[in-house]
C-alpha cells in the first residue's frame, strides 16, 4: 500500500465554483499531487509531479514569501501589491476568431463570425499605455492572429508605440499560403513567431487539431524562413497522442536551424474547451517531459542541460539554451539562481532580452564558411547568434492544478483589451470550470 505524506500547504480554487480553498501538495509513492476539499463539490486530487528525476523538492531554490496569507487571488485578479513578478511578456488578443476548431483550446476560440475585435487605433493606445509602463515585450494573440488582414496594420502600430518585441502566436496556416501577407508582417516590424506545432507525423494533428496540418506548418517555417523570421515551435503535449514524439520534436527542430530558433513545449492543460473533466492519466508533467526529451534523443540532450523556470515560479517550466554546431549542439544554459528573479528588479528585463536576442533570427549564417573554425571565439560567438537555440517549457495551471503560490510569480499577463487595460496573470485570465458551456 503506498503511503502519503502532505510537502506543503498552499492555496487553490475549487474546480467548479472556482472558489478559493485551502489546498496541499501530497506525495504518494514517487507521485506529487494538489489536492482540496470544497464545502459544496468536494473532494478533489490532481498530480503534479511524476518521478525523482529531477526531484520535485530540489528543482529550484525559491523560498515562498515569509506572510501567513496571500492576496484575495484569484478573485478580481491582476497585478496588485501581491503579485511577486513583473511583466516579461504582455499578450495581447486581437480577435477570437480562428480558422482551426481544435477540441482542446484555452481560448475557446473557433470559426466563428464575431466582430467584437479592437480597432487598429484602439490597440495602438494600448501599446501607448503598455510602452509608458515598460512593457515593450508583446504577445500578439487570439483566436488566430492572421484571421485579421489588418494584422501588418496592427504590428506597425505596436512599432510606432514603442514596443522592441513584437511576437505573433499562431497556428501558421496563412503564414504557408500567402507569402506576401508573410512578407508584409516581416516589413511592419514583426519580431519573431510563435508558432503551434505538436508532432511529426500527422496522425497526431488529426488528433488535436481535426485535420492534417504537417505539411501546412512545414511550408509556414519555410515561409519565415524566406523572409528571416525566426520560428519557435510550440507543441501542446497530451497522453498517449504525442508524448512518444518528443525526441523527433526535438530533432526536427534542431535540423530546422537557422530557421527554426527553438522550441516551447506546453503539458497539455484543461481550461477553455476540453471535451470531458480530465483524470490523472490526462496529464504529462515537467519530469516527464524532461525525461523524455533525454530518452528520445538518445542522450543528445539530457536532463542536466536544463534548468527550472528563472523569471517564473520554478516549477512553472525548465529552459535550456543551446548553439547548434554543424555535427553537434552545445549546452549554453546558465545555472544561476531561479529565485533570482523576485529579488533582482530589472530580471524581467534581462529575461527579455535574452530571449529576444535568442529568438530573433540573424542573417549571420549565410557568411559562414564550411570549415568555419569554432574554436575561436568571434567565430563561435558568430554562431551563438546566428544559431543560438532554446528548449523551454511553461506548464499553465489549470482549475485543477491552480497553485496561487506559483501564480503569484506568472510573468506572462494578458492585458485585458476591452476594458480597462489591467495585466491579468495567464492562468487567471483563461481559468475556467468545468461545466462551463461553449
Amino acid at each position: 500500500m503506498t503511503t502519503s505524506r502532505t510537502i506543503k500547504t498552499t492555496l487553490s480554487v475549487c474546480p467548479v465554483c472556482l472558489r478559493r480553498l485551502p489546498a496541499e501538495i501530497v506525495k504518494a509513492g514517487r507521485e506529487y499531487f494538489l489536492e482540496k476539499t470544497c464545502p459544496e463539490h468536494g473532494f478533489f486530487s490532481a498530480v503534479i509531479w511524476r518521478g525523482e528525476n529531477p526531484s520535485f523538492e530540489t528543482w529550484g531554490d525559491y523560498t515562498p514569501p515569509a506572510e501567513s496569507s496571500a492576496p484575495d487571488c484569484p478573485n478580481s485578479c491582476g497585478l496588485c501589491a501581491g503579485h511577486l513578478q513583473k511583466t516579461c511578456c504582455a499578450l495581447v488578443e486581437v480577435t477570437s476568431r480562428c480558422n482551426l476548431n481544435c477540441p482542446v483550446c484555452f481560448a475557446s476560440s473557433g470559426n466563428n463570425n464575431s466582430i467584437n475585435e479592437p480597432t487598429v487605433g484602439e490597440l495602438f493606445a494600448l501599446f501607448k499605455r503598455l510602452v509608458h509602463n515598460g512593457n515593450t515585450f508583446v504577445q500578439l494573440s487570439g483566436g488566430e492572429p492572421t484571421i485579421r488582414d489588418d494584422l501588418p496594420e496592427i504590428i506597425a502600430a505596436a512599432k510606432k508605440a514603442g514596443c522592441e518585441n513584437i511576437q505573433l502566436n499562431t497556428n501558421g496556416i496563412r503564414l504557408g499560403e500567402d507569402s506576401v501577407f508573410t512578407k508584409a508582417l516581416k516589413d511592419a516590424g514583426l519580431s519573431f513567431v510563435f508558432m503551434q506545432f505538436d508532432g511529426t507525423e500527422e496522425a497526431i494533428y488529426e488528433k488535436l487539431r481535426g485535420q492534417p496540418l504537417l505539411e501546412k506548418k512545414k511550408a509556414a517555417i519555410k515561409a519565415c524562413a524566406d523572409h528571416l523570421i525566426g520560428v519557435t515551435l510550440v507543441p501542446t503535449i497530451v497522453p498517449q497522442v504525442n508524448d512518444h514524439n518528443i525526441g523527433e520534436i526535438v530533432n526536427f527542430g534542431l535540423s530546422g536551424s537557422p530557421a527554426v530558433r527553438g522550441i516551447h513545449f506546453q503539458p497539455v492543460s484543461y481550461f477553455g474547451r476540453y471535451p470531458k473533466a480530465p483524470e490523472n492519466k490526462d496529464r504529462i508533467t515537467l519530469p516527464e517531459i524532461l525525461r523524455a526529451v533525454e530518452e528520445q534523443t538518445g542522450g543528445k540532450v539530457k536532463i542536466t542541460d536544463f534548468a527550472p523556470s528563472a523569471c517564473d515560479h520554478p516549477r512553472c517550466g525548465f529552459h535550456g539554451d543551446f548553439v547548434v554546431l554543424p555535427n553537434t549542439i552545445l549546452r549554453l544554459t546558465s545555472k544561476k539562481k531561479t529565485d533570482s528573479c523576485c529579488h533582482d528588479t530589472n530580471a524581467h528585463l534581462k529575461n527579455r532580452n535574452f530571449v529576444s536576442r535568442r529568438w530573433k533570427r540573424t542573417d549571420d549564417g549565410h557568411a559562414e564558411s564550411a570549415g568555419s573554425d569554432y574554436s575561436d571565439m568571434d567565430t563561435f560567438l558568430k554562431r551563438v547568434r546566428s544559431h543560438g537555440f532554446t528548449i523551454t517549457a511553461m506548464a499553465f495551471q489549470d482549475a485543477y492544478t491552480l497553485d496561487i503560490e506559483r501564480l503569484r510569480r506568472c510573468s506572462l499577463h494578458v492585458c485585458n483589451v476591452h476594458e480597462d487595460g489591467r495585466m491579468i496573470p495567464f492562468c487567471a485570465n483563461y481559468i475556467t470550470s468545468f461545466d462551463q458551456p461553449e
